[in-house]
């Protein structure tokens, strides 16, 4: 049997490196292609062939993603996430908690219906989300201190991240389901991708529940932070 080489590997070593120094994620990436291929005792002009024929292939894919982004930088110029912020601070029983709870709700919901890109991090956490839940605490607590928004940036984050991947596990044409069903008909189980799908329900519901109570206790963490700093600073 021949042995396997890990020297193609160290493209993997130069993706990490890069994205630490944070260089530029193009060049990161296109150095990392052609230390994989020289790893691999690629020729050199194979390796260029190979990268020419990949952008071709995905050329359209860049304009698919960059269109979006573009649009969503232009709406936060014009102050969209203040005013996303404002509005959400007009209710007067919504809290920071609650909002993501709902949301949670909503993305788990999409997702196992197949919409997966109703949310996401750069057209809905970042523009929305974030800024509705910390216009939410913010009416509750006051100005808020970097560090909790930063907390509730990453629980907004975090509540899309949960409820994407528990939800898109009960759609029956997910890749994960085919790719689950396909496994298991090569090595003779016979299953049917609708029965993989119905058993990721009880992992859904736990993932919403337990999410669920994480996000409600958001508020009164929050609000015991507060007092016991400003316990600790009317004591100095």
């Amino acid at each position: 049997m021949d042995a396997v080489s890990y020297w193609p590997l160290l493209g993997v070593a130069v993706v990490i490196v890069g994205f630490a120094l944070r260089a530029n994620p193009l060049l990161v990436v296109t150095l990392a292609g052609v230390v994989t291929g020289l790893a691999a005792a690629l020729p050199f002009g194979g390796i260029l062939s190979a990268l020419g024929e990949g952008f071709l292939s995905t050329r359209t894919l860049s304009l698919i993603l960059v269109l979006p982004l573009a649009v969503i930088g232009l709406l936060e110029r014009h102050g969209l996430r203040e005013h996303a912020g404002q509005w959400i601070s007009r209710f007067k029983r919504v809290s920071a908690g609650r909002l993501l709870a709902l949301y949670l709700l909503v993305r788990e919901l999409s997702a196992a219906l197949g919409l997966t890109s109703l949310g996401g991090h750069p057209q809905m956490v970042r523009p929305l989300l974030a800024p509705m839940v910390e216009g939410a605490a913010s009416k509750a607590l006051g100005p808020l201190s970097h560090g909790e928004q930063q907390r509730l940036k990453a629980m907004a984050a975090a509540t899309d991240n949960v409820g994407l991947f528990f939800g898109e596990d009960i759609f029956v044409a997910f890749g994960a389901v085919i790719l689950m069903h396909s496994f298991l008909t090569e090595n003779g189980i016979a299953v049917e991708p609708l029965h993989i799908a119905f058993w990721g329900i009880p992992t859904a519901l736990c993932a919403l529940f337990i999410h669920g109570c994480r996000v409600l206790y958001l508020d009164r963490q929050l609000a015991r932070q507060r007092r016991r700093l400003q316990g600790a600073s009317g004591a100095d």
